[in-house]
């Protein structure tokens, strides 16, 4: 069950992060196009710099592909890992593309510079409509991988509304200084947001345990089993923000319990475990009270 669950899961997150991508790349040639007719510095800045989202959509797009392969000689837990990097290498690229962002905005700032109001905003509207889209497609998606792919298109859209809200504010007045000074404003946002998934990777990748199971909830639900007189040497952790793994240690109170009974326990905790924690492996061994786990360096 948790496998089929885990392969639909996957399965749909590469399917959004490949139709977030093609309507990222064919909105890129619109604007390039636009800017062209529009004579719109801004619009074509914009085009460049969705192009280096679609490039990063597509490497999150073989990324997130790559993940759904299972384990081998290689890679014993699979590739799923492979996910998180794509979500670390997009947010280098919104790192790199907000610093580049407030670069451009800080001389328009001082020297502010006309564009062609109108023409910028009947694409901002379909930049709008398009990144828009997208973000909704994805809003739902559980992987760090599919959030930052999300906050990709949000900084488009949110860029995009500014465009929207600049241009025709400028159409009825000559304040030309908006376009930046709302540009610093969704960059910082966005630099906000990355941080707090970088973060995240990181402590994904230094095998930290995840944020939303408690570990020592976990030990005093596995006591409250008449059969389990202890629990120890348990160790928590998460290869991709979804896929959850533990391992532990529990002492038998009964010490004649059978090799079929303890395979039937085993089966009886493992559910448990996937059903009320989401842990989607686990690795139980059983020992007996007078065993002595020191001599195995266990906790």
């Amino acid at each position: 069950m948790g496998h089929s669950h885990n392969h639909h899961s996957h399965h749909t997150t590469t399917k959004n992060i490949k139709r977030a991508f093609f309507l990222n790349l064919a909105f890129t040639i619109i604007e390039l196009i636009g800017g062209i007719f529009t004579n719109s510095l801004a619009i074509l800045s914009d085009a460049l710099h969705d192009l280096g989202d679609s490039l990063t959509l597509g490497l999150s797009w073989y990324f997130q592909k790559l993940s759904g392969k299972g384990s081998n000689e290689k890679f014993s837990y699979g590739y799923r890992r492979f996910s998180l990097l794509g979500a670390i290498v997009n947010s280098v690229v919104l790192i790199i593309g907000s610093i580049f962002i407030i670069k451009e905005a800080i001389p328009r700032i001082i020297n502010p510079e006309q564009a062609d109001a109108k023409g910028m905003m009947w694409i901002a509207i379909l930049g709008v409509i398009v990144n828009g889209a997208a973000v909704v497609n994805l809003k739902k998606g559980k992987t760090i991988n599919e959030r930052v792919v999300m906050l990709h298109l949000l900084e488009d859209v949110l860029g995009w509304i500014a465009v929207l809200i600049a241009s025709i504010v400028m159409q009825f007045w000559d304040i030309p200084i908006l376009d930046p000074i709302l540009s610093m404003l969704i960059a910082g946002f966005v630099l906000f947001n990355v941080y707090q998934n970088v973060s995240e990777s990181l402590r994904i990748l230094l095998q930290g345990t995840p944020k939303e199971i408690n570990l020592e909830d976990i030990q005093q639900r596995l006591l409250t089993f008449e059969e389990i007189e202890n629990v120890h040497d348990c160790h928590l952790w998460t290869m991709d923000g979804e896929y959850n793994i533990l391992t532990l240690h529990i002492v038998l109170k009964n010490k004649a319990i059978s090799i079929a009974d303890n395979a039937e326990f085993k089966k009886k905790v493992r559910k448990i475990l996937h059903d009320e924690f989401q842990l989607e492996h686990v690795t139980l061994e059983f020992e007996l009270s007078e065993e002595n786990c020191e001599y195995f360096d266990c906790d």
